[in-house]
């Protein structure tokens, strides 16, 4: 009897031979592998090329990806401590917490003293499919540590002088870094100066001690408005390091997370050419799959069943196509109503129904108005 496949055409003959079979000719099986001349091995080389550019596309976007994680964002964000904070004793509880948060710090001497400021570094080799404009420098990443006696003779200053020519005592005019203020224990401060009776009896005193028991908390205040508005310089009031800590965690958090967030707006709508989600609808570049969204934009409304918006759509296929028709009513009445009286196809035996003045509305609304904060569905 015949063996099939023992890949021999020799053997097959004789087998069938022997076996009384009709005799077959020899056959041979090409592989994909074999070459198929020269234009079968130009074409697929044609094949393979666009196999390895979307590969090669796939591997950039993965590594762009991985360089903007935050985890890895963070690796590569440094904070320089002034080394003269580290004088107050609390200044240890800002370096366990940098610590703990997994960022590089460093102890060297800052201009002006006594403050922090960021840094980030670029990712080696960096994403080429990741814009240079991601990975710019903020200019505003400086944070100045202010005692509380400091910055009440600043306020002092600031309220006795008004007007835009006023000069802000923490901005450097050579400089033009604006930093943020963090003052530790104002309030406590301001508590434990308050002037006695007896004080308020006694003749004036120096200039110091006058800045810091005249200013009460609404020139405080008072204060802190003039310097967004003319200096845009923000006020951080905590309480202690502990609280201090918390905050510049949370600002470099924040600040590794920028490069995401700036390449994400940087993607202007990608997904609609060659993008694809679990629930929606596939837009190709000539178009096809709008009539799709249409239709699910339509089923976003609510109480709008699929037999409603596929009696919107074959009437009016895209949004543009239903401006039109809105332009062209004559009346306000005659906008809202347009789409009422279209037919609804139901199954058999179901009673024919409309769309309704309702949804009707609020489609013409939805398309017409300019209003923002306008209600389309009055029944929710």
């Amino acid at each position: 009897m015949a063996r099939e496949g023992s890949g021999r055409a020799g053997y097959l003959g004789r087998a069938g031979a022997r076996g009384g079979g009709r005799w077959r000719p020899p056959t041979w099986e090409v592989s994909d592998s074999d070459g198929e001349g020269p234009a079968g091995a130009e074409a697929g080389a044609t094949a393979r090329g666009p196999v390895k550019e979307r590969r090669a596309a796939a591997e950039e976007r993965r590594a762009a990806a991985e360089a903007l994680r935050p985890e890895q964002a963070l690796r590569r964000v440094a904070v320089r401590v002034d080394a003269a904070l580290l004088e107050d004793t609390g200044a240890d509880i800002l370096l366990e917490a940098l610590r703990a948060l997994g960022c590089e710090y460093h102890i060297e001497p800052q201009r002006p003293a006594r403050s922090l400021r960021w840094t980030r570094a670029k990712p080696d080799p960096c994403p080429r499919t990741v814009p240079s404009e991601v990975w710019a420098a903020d200019e505003q990443d400086l944070l100045l540590l202010l005692e509380p006696e400091e910055f009440l003779q600043g306020v002092q200053q600031l309220t006795q002088t008004h007007g835009p020519s006023c000069s802000v005592p923490w901005i450097c005019p050579e400089s033009s870094t604006s930093p943020r203020l963090a003052v530790i224990g104002l309030d406590a401060y301001l508590w434990s100066h308050q002037p006695s009776s007896q004080e308020m009896r006694r003749p004036e005193s120096p200039a110091v001690d006058h800045a810091t028991v005249a200013l009460s908390w609404p020139k405080v205040e008072e204060a802190l408005v003039l310097l967004q508005l003319w200096a845009h310089l923000d006020v951080l009031l905590v309480a202690s390091w502990q609280e201090l800590s918390q905050h510049v965690c949370a600002f470099t958090k924040a600040l590794a997370q920028r490069p995401f967030r700036r390449y994400r707006e940087s993607c202007a709508f990608s997904f609609c050419v060659a993008g694809r989600w679990a629930a929606s609808e596939r837009v190709a570049s000539g178009g096809r799959g709008l009539r799709g969204i249409w239709w699910r934009q339509i089923r976003q409304f609510h109480r709008v069943s699929p037999a409603v918006a596929d009696a919107i759509v074959t009437a009016f296929p895209s949004p543009r196509l239903l401006q039109q028709a809105y332009t062209r009513c004559s009346t306000e009445q005659e906008r809202l109503a347009l789409l009422a009286d279209l037919p609804v196809k139901m199954g058999d035996g179901v009673r024919p129904r409309r769309v309704g003045p309702d949804l009707s509305r609020r489609i013409c609304l939805f398309l017409t108005t300019t209003n923002p904060e306008l209600l389309l569905d009055l029944g929710s």
